[in-house]
């Protein structure tokens, strides 16, 4: 009776210990990540420095130039370098990733979806962007709705501004 007793307690301590296997890396949350995105829209002479491109555009537009009034119905896509400073010759951090739409007639609006890609030394992970950017007002929110790695599950809003 003794050995089985000491058999069932070493059986439950093994148990408990392979469903905790190891130190797990702690994460400490962030609540506050300022980063800057560069982009640099393809104007069909700067194909070298260019991050972004016009890759849709209202019938007879320039792929190259955007649309007249308001850049209604251009369609942008995007692969900017994030930096942790305004200078676009800092070392870049991650990559911005996504694409942005001009969506109105009367006014500077754009709808975006994309990715912050981050992969420095401090961060590792994407979170993801969605939502109306009413370009003409100085400080907006973008809504985050996901991210991976370091910021799993992100939620709530990125503050823009000009």
């Amino acid at each position: 009776m003794r050995a089985s007793c000491i058999l069932l307690c070493f059986l439950m301590c093994l148990a408990v210990s392979s469903a905790y296997p190891g130190k797990k890396k702690q994460y400490k949350p962030c609540k506050e990540l300022v980063l800057y995105f560069h982009d640099i829209i393809y104007n069909g002479r700067n194909a070298a420095n260019a991050t972004s491109a016009i890759v849709a555009a209202p019938e007879g537009a320039n792929l190259t130039i955007l649309a007249g009034q308001f850049h209604f119905g251009n369609i942008v896509v995007f692969d900017d370098p994030i930096t942790l400073d305004n200078n676009l010759h800092s070392p870049p951090v991650g990559r911005a990733q996504g694409m942005y739409i001009y969506d109105t007639k009367n006014t500077f609006t754009s709808w975006l979806g994309f990715s912050f890609s981050l992969n420095s030394t401090e961060h590792h992970g994407t979170i993801s962007f969605i939502g109306a950017d009413p370009i003409m007002v100085k400080t907006r929110d973008i809504s985050v709705v996901g991210g991976t790695g370091d910021f799993f599950h992100a939620q709530g809003s990125r503050n823009h501004s000009h």
